[in-house]
């Protein structure tokens, strides 16, 4: 760890609390986890992360799984997609400048698929059986297709944010009410 890293690993510490740690890795959470895992990433206590994940759950941020043999909280990626969208739509960029970054996020995966000759990350992550792979060669392949799924869902959204545009523009006018 650098120094750089320490001391703003300590900042963070000083200025927040558990319930601020929950809510930051709850809002980042790309897959369901259990209070446990979150717990952990947030480096707080198992009872207070739980009544944390229980009021989003109640505010409707997080969703609750209880199919499987751990509960497991998610968010509700809709809201996810639709504010990151917004961030996009609200960054200051122009839709051409968010349809270029869409061609070259696509461009990249195309590449992927060419250079490996499959078409999906789970299909490149089948590649790490040859036997003639070496571990820094299988660490790159898993780290690409983590690094592919993570562009497909930027281009979802991306793709989402340039349709919808001059929807999600920001608006300076209150909503009327109904009479």
């Amino acid at each position: 760890m650098t120094e750089d890293e320490s001391n703003s690993e300590s900042l963070m510490d000083r200025q927040t609390t558990g319930e601020d740690r929950v809510r930051m890795v709850a809002r980042q959470l790309s897959e369901p986890r259990t209070v446990n895992w979150i717990a952990s990433e947030a480096d707080w206590s198992h009872e207070p992360t739980k009544r944390v994940l229980e009021r989003l759950v109640d505010d409707g941020i997080l969703h609750r799984d209880e199919s499987g043999t751990h509960t497991t909280y998610y968010p509700d990626y809709r809201r996810q997609a639709m504010q990151e969208a917004m961030r996009l739509r609200d960054s200051g960029h122009t839709v051409e400048e968010l349809t270029d970054r869409l061609a070259n996020m696509k461009a990249q995966i195309r590449d992927w698929e060419d250079k490996f000759d499959v078409e999906s990350p789970n299909q490149l992550r089948g590649t790490l059986t040859d036997e003639t792979l070496n571990a820094d060669e299988e660490d790159r392949r898993r780290e690409i297709a983590r690094e592919w799924e993570h562009l497909q869902r930027r281009i979802k959204i991306a793709g989402f944010a340039i349709r919808e545009w001059d929807f999600l523009a920001p608006t300076t006018e209150p909503a009327e009410a109904s009479s």
